[in-house]
């Protein structure tokens, strides 16, 4: 009863007989590939350990690099592909300092990640930019200029025995002292008995001196803290080589055996 057409229950199990083998293929679809791995059910770039077997039982992929190889699994699209994720980066920070505070050198900038890439999405552009950069800090010029340096038996602290009484003294300066350590010498300098000191990592006292001193009141090269300078043995031809200043201290005079500044 209530039947319009012949074989009612012909067509009704036609229609279940469909509907039995869809839903099986898409059960068997759905259990297959990416869908049954744990998170991450699918990953970026290239990676090997990002698989797992498809309906047929043979291994297959869910990394984004699958898709150039062909071996993704049959759930790669619905699964990885809706779900992706791409990366999102935020605004560059500064520039930072140059590298180098004279010469030639580099600074750079950096961003950071405010969404990371999930589920076979963009991976992250470049977080780090570097340029070049010409350092001109303040400090250069000294760090160009070569201390001449000579023992201190070259002192200038007798009485000059020629002095006529009318002649005016003059105003002598005091004297400074600044402790470097020597970072480079060279086999010139074992010639001598006195700058035979000058070896790597040993620490000299050498010592500006009033007459020694240019028009700002300093000796020329008597170093930078942290920074490596240059000098060069005055009576040592060939002997020369590279500090760096440690401390200094005004007022002072150095312990006997020690350079001064010339």
């Amino acid at each position: 009863m209530g039947a319009t057409g012949p074989f009612p229950g012909c067509y009704g199990m036609l229609a279940c007989g469909f509907l039995t083998i869809f839903m099986g293929i898409f059960l068997q679809w759905a259990e297959a590939g990416c869908a049954k791995r744990e998170n991450p059910k699918c990953c970026t770039g290239r990676n090997n350990e990002c698989y797992e077997l498809s309906r047929r039982k043979s291994v297959c992929y869910c990394d984004t690099y699958c898709q150039k190889t062909g071996d993704c699994c049959e759930d790669y699209q619905p699964v990885c592909q809706i779900s992706a994720i791409d990366c999102v980066v935020g605004v560059w920070g500064p520039w930072s300092e140059c590298s180098s505070p004279c010469g030639v050198g580099s600074k750079e900038r950096t961003r950071q990640v405010t969404v990371p890439p999930r589920n076979g999405g963009a991976p992250c552009p470049d977080l780090k930019q570097r340029r070049g950069c010409f350092g001109d800090n303040s400090v250069c010029s000294s760090v160009k200029e070569v201390a001449k340096i000579l023992p201190d038996s070259y002192k200038r602290s007798f009485k000059d025995p020629w002095r006529r009484p009318h002649m005016l003294m003059k105003e002598e300066k005091p004297s400074y002292c600044v402790y470097l350590r020597v970072k480079q010498s060279s086999l010139a300098c074992r010639l001598g008995l006195w700058s035979t000191q000058l070896v790597k990592e040993r620490s000299v006292c050498a010592e500006c001196q009033g007459d020694a001193m240019g028009s700002r009141g300093r000796c020329g090269g008597d170093g930078l803290e942290a920074k490596r300078t240059f000098w060069a043995a005055a009576s040592m031809p060939g002997c020369q080589g590279s500090w760096v200043r440690e401390w200094s201290k005004e007022n002072c005079t150095c312990p006997q055996n020690s350079l001064i500044f010339v």
